[in-house]
């Protein structure tokens, strides 16, 4: 076993505990090429995000940090409506 590879608990012995070798079970397999990973990941979006630095006063990252999760998408959300997008 590569040192790239997780160690799994699914370990299995006779082959006729071998999991079915679907369609599916290969679209979510590890791709590799040789011994490397390679890392397929998500696919590039039409429109991406950029990263910046962004000053914001506290209490307005504050007020969308408490709102929970996906405080950021909000954030867009609000700038977009903010500029007519």
């Amino acid at each position: 076993m590569s040192a790239n590879k997780p160690n799994t608990d699914n370990t299995w012995i006779d082959p006729d505990d071998a999991p079915e070798l679907t369609d599916g079970w290969f679209q979510r397999a590890d791709l590799y090429e040789g011994e490397r990973l390679i890392r397929r990941g998500r696919p590039p979006s039409a429109h991406p995000k950029k990263a910046i630095s962004l000053r914001i006063d506290a209490d307005v990252l504050d007020r969308f940090k408490a709102s929970g999760p996906g405080w950021q998408a909000r954030m867009n959300d609000a700038l977009r409506k903010a500029v007519g997008l």
